[in-house]
């Protein structure tokens, strides 16, 4: 596919949440679509706790890196088609795009807050993961189908 559509998962510090989110798109839909992340005010890593429960997951996210949502806005760079925030925090946050770039709100609790054990944090990580993994299984059709009705 040459001219994929360009998705965009934000969060705040885009080391969690968007970073999971953009694997599991990257891994569900193949080539469908051009998964990227970034956060309106970047971590500058990715969590090691969303490298680990990704893997475990089988998808690889290690060399995905924490971006700034400048990056994405001109006159510096190619705006996203569909920007999805995943906090709330990014949601307010997010800087006015083109007219033409779509933007959705799924919201999930952050679990680089979580409190506890190894395990019992772990556990959260895993949580969120698998949110987000159903949620955009469930999403992709309509993904999909609006990103081409809007350039039609």
């Amino acid at each position: 596919m040459t001219n994929r559509h360009r998705v965009l998962f934000l969060c705040t510090g885009n080391s969690c949440r968007s970073q999971m989110a953009e694997g599991w798109l990257r891994h569900l839909a193949g080539d469908r679509f051009e998964s990227l992340s970034a956060g309106a005010k970047p971590a500058g890593y990715v969590h090691p706790l969303a490298v680990q429960v990704m893997r475990e997951a089988g998808v690889d996210i290690s060399q995905q890196v924490s971006k700034h949502i400048r990056e994405f806005l001109p006159p510096e760079g190619t705006p996203p088609d569909l920007i999805i925030s995943v906090c709330g925090n990014a949601e307010k946050e997010c800087p006015l795009f083109p007219a033409r770039v779509e933007r959705w709100h799924w919201p999930f609790e952050d679990p680089f807050h979580a409190a506890g054990s190894d395990e019992q944090r772990l556990a959260e990580f895993r949580r969120v993961r698998d949110e987000i993994k159903a949620k955009i299984e469930s999403g992709q059709e309509r993904l999909a189908y609006l990103l081409e009705w809007s350039n039609s």
